[in-house]
């Protein structure tokens, strides 16, 4: 069952401390560009993932082309895709050993949420954690 309760929520971003942020863009009207940012003004290192620029830098930092090479730990995933493209994030974030998944505003695949949750992971759908986070009045991590 995907996250919905407040504390639930709260708790994942408090646990939170690498972010991959899948579909990034590096156009600032584009909404991934926004809360990379806020992501990275509450303190989260962000690693950006879009193979149509990868190896350029968005908000400082070098852009992959996939999850899978990233090679350091990532806490949670945060999907930046159309719903039916979110599978294919969720099963390489299963695969990197992401702790969760989180699936932008409007992103919706139940299929994804329950092999991302049959392997381990948290779940969250069609919300933002930026919004949440202003929502839920959280600290910036490592300052709780």
């Amino acid at each position: 069952m995907p996250l919905t309760a407040d504390q639930d929520i709260a708790d994942l971003l408090n646990e939170t401390r690498t972010i991959a942020l899948v579909g990034i863009s590096d156009r600032p009207d584009r909404p991934s560009y926004g809360v990379m940012k806020t992501l990275q003004d509450h303190g989260y290192r962000v690693l950006p993932v879009n193979p149509q620029i990868a190896g350029e830098h968005v908000h400082g930092e070098f852009v992959w082309a996939r999850l899978s090479d990233i090679g350091v730990p990532i806490d949670m995933v945060d999907i930046f895709r159309r719903s039916e493209a979110a599978g294919e994030a969720v099963d390489d974030a299963i695969a990197a050993g992401a702790k969760a998944v989180w699936m932008q505003l409007a992103v919706v695949n139940e299929a994804a949420a329950a092999r991302a949750e049959a392997a381990g992971l948290k779940v969250v759908m069609d919300r933002c954690p930026a919004i949440e986070i202003r929502r839920l009045r959280l600290e910036p991590v490592g300052s709780q």
